[in-house]
């Protein structure tokens, strides 16, 4: 994915000092974050661009989605797994032994420990992406499906279940909005993770008169570097890439082109 524009990041590739990841911080110090701040002596700085604003039972019930009535759960993200369970809470409603559980990988599955006993439920974990966890929920077409998601949701998932006569529900459990940002001044920074469209939304909503300059904007998924592209600026780093499946994997490449790293 690349424009006219992005011709210029050949003449980006300046050092790198400073990087702010639009997620929070990770709680699991083993994180590849941490490994790229020591490895290359860099500062790496944690923001979470949007909030996240839960729908009550009362809001939810709005959409006359009956949960009960459906046997398998789509999570891909863990925002969907703790709502989905906040609103199962609130409306005392306790979910069957033989329910099923559809995770985007690995890591959304064992949150699922969280709320369920995940050795005695039936659980279908993906690897990374959508496209893999649909290829998980091909294998169970007779399933009735809720897909628990945000008002602003990516459409692949929602697309295939409906282009393909699949029974499911899509409730919205909570809201994702733009976070407060200004006290922050992006410009301290070198490079700029986004994750999501609404990335790149909430840093237009926080700062309307923004000029990217010598910031280089990294972003995961196809859908987050359109965002990117779309909004006018130069995306200079993408994962994930066939050599690159990740992002962190992706600054460290660029990290070692840009401060001229030997290896």
């Amino acid at each position: 994915m690349r424009s006219e524009k992005q011709k210029e990041t050949m003449d980006r590739a300046q050092r790198v000092s400073k990087i702010l990841v639009s997620q929070p911080k990770p709680t699991d110090e083993k994180s590849p974050y941490f490994f790229l701040e020591k490895e290359y002596n860099i500062r790496i700085d944690f923001k979470q661009f949007i909030s996240i604003e839960p729908l009550s039972y009362k809001e939810f019930r709005k959409q006359k989605i009956d949960i009960l009535a459906h046997t398998a759960t789509i999570f891909t993200s863990r925002n969907a797994v703790d709502n989905f369970f906040k609103i199962c809470h609130e409306g005392k409603i306790e979910l069957p032994a033989d329910y099923k559980y559809f995770c985007v990988n690995e890591q959304t599955a064992n949150y699922l420990q969280k709320y369920i006993t995940v050795r005695k439920r039936k659980v279908f974990t993906g690897t990374k992406t959508s496209a893999e966890l649909i290829e998980l929920v091909k294998k169970h077409k007779d399933e009735k499906f809720i897909y628990p998601c945000s008002s602003i949701r990516k459409d692949d998932i929602p697309l295939f279940l409906s282009d393909n006569n699949y029974t499911f529900s899509e409730a919205v459990i909570y809201d994702t909005v733009s976070a407060d940002l200004s006290g922050y001044n992006l410009h301290d920074y070198d490079v700029i993770a986004f994750f999501s469209p609404s990335g790149i939304v909430s840093l237009k909503s926080n700062f309307p008169d923004f000029e990217q300059k010598d910031i280089r904007f990294a972003a995961f998924g196809p859908t987050t570097a359109k965002a990117v592209i779309d909004s006018g600026f130069v995306l200079d780093i993408e994962a994930p890439m066939p050599n690159v499946p990740s992002m962190t994997g992706a600054l460290e490449q660029y990290i070692i082109k840009a401060n001229k790293v030997k290896k």
